[in-house]
């Protein structure tokens, strides 16, 4: 009985955490660059010290994220970007450590910094692109910033920066708690020349709605079945006492 009880537990407990990861990639269906975070269950035997097979514990253990690609969707507007395929913006997350996002949605700050929509700087090769005051801002396919001087013509342009555009496998980066992704072994990867960006564009989130509102009826008749199994370890218990107490 006591088996029968750690199992239906642990089970709902690690269902819920699997609904939350579910949830929260349904949250971001319509956020910019957004990654599903990926999920799987597993058992594990729990061991007693005396034998192998005591208890199995199940456990919703994030594998990591889904690294396709999402819709790319065209928007006209000059600090919008889009990277075409693999490939990573580097920015400055808010404690100062390089970072790295698929979400293009750029901005000026008002002391003229180039940022994402979240407030992140962008960065160059040497530190976060500062833009001067400007006519307007041009993002070029190999990620340089330009820019036409105020008081001049759309023919007159001049280079302030170059966005850092990086490729590391994808199994090499995590994401943090702030969204952003980083290298694992804390490194920074090189500028990959290979990385290209789409002026004007964004790219959506990768997570298929369909399937996770599929997955989320899912877990949550797969929570009621265990918490069932606790109901009906409930009543034989209730049951088991009955009959000893005749006795």
């Amino acid at each position: 009985m006591d088996k029968y009880l750690y199992i239906a537990m642990t089970g709902a407990q690690q269902t819920l955490r699997a609904q939350a990861v579910n949830t929260h990639n349904l949250a971001n269906a319509s956020t910019s660059g957004y990654r599903a975070d990926l999920a799987a269950f597993e058992s594990f035997l729990v061991r007693d010290g005396v034998t192998d097979s005591a208890r199995v514990n199940a456990v919703a253990r994030g594998i990591g994220f889904d690294a396709s690609a999402g819709p790319i969707q065209h928007t006209g507007r000059d600090l919008d970007v889009a990277i075409n395929g693999p490939g990573w913006l580097a920015v400055q997350a808010f404690d100062g450590s390089e970072a790295y996002t698929r979400a293009g949605d750029l901005r000026v700050s008002a002391n003229g910094v180039l940022e994402t929509g979240a407030g992140h700087p962008v960065v160059g090769d040497g530190g976060p692109i500062a833009i001067p005051p400007a006519e307007s801002v041009h993002i070029g396919r190999d990620g340089t910033v330009s820019i036409v001087p105020l008081g001049q013509g759309a023919n007159v342009q001049a280079e302030v920066g170059r966005i850092r555009l990086v490729n590391p496998p994808p199994d090499e980066l995590a994401r943090g708690e702030d969204g952003l992704f980083r290298m694992r072994d804390g490194s920074l990867p090189p500028a990959d020349a290979a990385v290209t960006l789409t002026q004007g564009a964004l790219e959506g989130s990768n997570v298929n709605t369909t399937e996770a509102l599929i997955n989320m009826i899912e877990l949550a008749r797969r929570y009621e079945t265990q918490v069932k199994l606790l109901r009906t370890a409930e009543q034989n218990d209730e049951r088991a006492a009955s009959l000893m107490s005749l006795k």
